[in-house]
């Protein structure tokens, strides 16, 4: 811009580079224009000069006014022409000085635009992106978010509403789908009412498809396959912005609580399928209306023993940690391990932002604790390696399992700060950065709930089965969830229920963003596992299915293989122990072999090798009940019918 003012002329530009080029391209344009004011001056000197020698005296004198200054009665007509005569002389010298100033200028600023010729592609470059974002912002305000209905193995469209800001480039490019079509069938015809739309910029992962299985005869079993992540700065910038999700039907959601104890006694409705005091023993009735989705909810989610879980409320949390995890804001990591069950595994592969701004927290009973004061670290900050740990206290049941459900399930009330929580198994160790499953499993699949599917059962009937046949639990209290389920409606699987394409979880690993709809679908899930067994894969798919008929939400259950990358499986600690065992038999047999002077027979070694390929890591588990010493027992029974054989 220029200003005029005190008789000069004063170029004003930014600081910086941008400064220079703008000061620069005013001196052209003054340049331009003392060129066309000279130019202009000098037509109307010539003008002048000729109008002046043209006129004739009034007497008939026809003398040269300009040069003679008249003759013969033309006084006047001389003083005239001498004045215009000095005009005229002036404006051509000043014209002359004006023209060479003016065309050193301009040498001057095109030499210097010359030597930074970066600095012009710049500018320009600039200029472009400016346009373009100028084009752009004339439609983001009819832009309502994200188009629903992303992801695989759900009914129903996603509701995630993004709003992008005007001025602003969009966080999602590759989410925008066109709409000229769309508007078009509406009849929308006027250039007001027209929708400019964005070309559609591919995601870097579009098209990328999970390769078929490397084919070895010696491993059938199932096993990673390959995820395509963003890198770490890409998926961060790839985080929705708050608020940024209009959850469906559902806007507000609290949660029963029971200060007066008239909930906790009550008698148990039905035998093994009554709930707890710990849940608030909800009645059939009110399990029923729970399930009905509307704007403002009030649901049993555990705690109801006091407004503030870990308060007085089962599953009872020191006050130093609670600040602490109120205080977590973002993403979560957790992890539990009670009955000290497991071995405490490390997150490896950490980006440098998520160990700044991830909460990693891991809930533990004090027999846990017990043994993990082997470390001083624990001592003295409460902290192993990444892992925050949390002592729980005054457990709401007697079955660890059971326990480990609180945190697995209800991660939003025990951080009520937190917009994303990412759940690991005790017995698993996290291998990939947060932000980049948090990016491939929920944002970039519009979803808030994502969860693996089961590596060789997608039938909750089957499932059950199969818990029986392993004992995971009391036989006749799975038959008896079974069958309410199945009087509600529940059906074994079939190509009916595409695009959902397995009823059956793999449990261990859970990624959601904690949004009204989401939490609900956690609350009602621990209802069910606190209502009947804790075997929480049979209830998932009833939980699903009740609330995808209501509202179109829809949970991104995606391959167990590619779970199988961001996480090791690992094996409880009692089948450790039990594989130790045998490890140990096998020793000892051979030794006795060696000692009488008998070959040792290699068969026995070939069938410890098979044998532990056979029992799943989840397939030994604590029945209720019954110790480890029995599930020892009969492990080393099967060992030795192995060895008779």
């Amino acid at each position: 811009m220029s200003e005029r003012g005190g008789g000069g002329r004063h170029f004003h530009g930014g600081g910086g580079r941008n400064g220079t080029l703008s000061c620069l391209v005013q001196l052209l344009g003054f340049c331009s224009t003392k060129l066309r004011t000279l130019q202009v001056s000098r037509s109307g000197n010539k003008q002048q000069a000729w109008a002046v020698k043209e006129k004739e005296n009034p007497r008939g004198g026809s003398g040269k006014h300009l040069l003679l200054g008249g003759g013969g009665g033309g006084g006047g007509g001389g003083t005239t022409a001498a004045s215009a005569a000095a005009a005229a002389a002036s404006g051509i010298s000043s014209r002359h000085a004006g023209l060479w100033a003016a065309f050193f200028i301009c040498s001057l600023s095109l030499l210097v635009l010359f030597n930074n010729a970066s600095l012009v592609s710049d500018h320009l470059r600039t200029k472009v992106v400016v346009y373009r974002q100028h084009q752009a912002s004339k439609h983001r305000g009819n832009v309502e978010g994200r188009e629903g209905g992303g992801g695989r193995g759900g009914g129903g469209s996603s509701s995630r509403g993004i709003k992008l800001e005007t001025g602003s480039p969009p966080r999602f490019p590759w989410r925008h789908e066109a709409k000229k079509d769309a508007a078009a069938k509406k009849g929308a015809s006027s250039s007001s009412s027209a929708v400019s739309v964005l070309p559609k910029t591919p995601h870097p992962c579009e098209g990328f498809k999970i390769p078929p299985p490397p084919t070895d005869k010696k491993r059938t079993g199932p096993r990673p396959c390959p995820v395509c992540y963003l890198p770490e700065d890409m998926a961060i910038r790839e985080m929705p912005e708050e608020q940024r999700y209009v959850s469906p039907v559902l806007k507000h959601l609290s949660y029963v609580s029971d200060l007066g104890g008239a909930r906790r006694s009550r008698q148990p409705p039905l035998q093994g399928a009554a709930g707890s005091a710990f849940g608030g023993y909800p009645t059939l009735e009110e399990r029923s209306e729970s399930f009905e989705i509307r704007e403002s909810m009030r649901v049993h989610c555990g705690f109801v023993k006091g407004d503030t879980p870990g308060v007085g409320t089962g599953f009872d949390i020191d006050e130093d940690d609670r600040l602490e995890m109120n205080a977590c804001q973002g993403i979560v990591v957790a992890s539990a391990i009670f009955g000290n069950y497991d071995q405490l595994q490390q997150p490896k592969n950490m980006s440098q932002e998520a160990k700044q701004s991830v909460c990693f927290f891991l809930f533990v009973d004090q027999e846990t604790e017990t043994a993990l004061e082997q470390n001083e670290s624990f001592l003295s900050t409460k902290k192993l390696g990444l892992w925050h740990i949390v002592v729980v206290h005054n457990l709401p049941y007697t079955d660890a399992r059971r326990n480990g459900k609180v945190p697995k399930l209800l991660l939003h009330r025990l951080f009520p700060n937190v917009r994303f929580s990412l759940w690991v198994d005790g017995k698993l160790e996290l291998v990939v950065d947060p932000y980049k499953i948090l990016e491939r499993f929920l944002w970039r699949t519009n979803d808030t709930f994502a969860i693996s599917e089961h590596y060789k059962r997608f039938d909750v009937f089957l499932e059950a089965e199969a818990n029986k046949a392993a004992a995971k639990y009391d036989n006749a209290s799975i038959d008896s969830q079974i069958e309410f389920y199945r009087s509600e409606g529940l059906s074994p699987y079939s190509t009916a229920k595409l695009p959902i394409t397995s009823d059956v979880p793999e449990g261990c690993v859970i990624v959601r963003e904690h949004t009204p709809i989401a939490n609900l679908f956690s609350c009602l899930w621990f209802n069910e596992v606190d209502r009947f067994t804790p075997r929480d894969q049979i209830s998932f798919g009833i939980v699903r299915d009740k609330l995808a008929a209501k509202v179109p939400w829809h949970i991104n259950m995606f391959k167990d293989c590619e779970r199988r990358n961001f996480v090791v499986q690992g094996y409880h600690k009692d089948l450790l122990e039990q594989r130790a065992a045998l490890m140990n038999l096998e020793q000892s047999r051979s030794s006795a072999n060696q000692v009488s002077g008998a070959a040792a027979d290699p068969k026995p070694e070939v069938k410890l090798e098979v044998l532990p390929m056979k029992v799943e890591p989840d397939t030994i588990h604590k029945k209720e009940g019954e110790g480890r010493a029995t599930s020892l027992r009969k492990m080393q029974e099967l060992s030795r019918t192995a060895y008779q054989s």
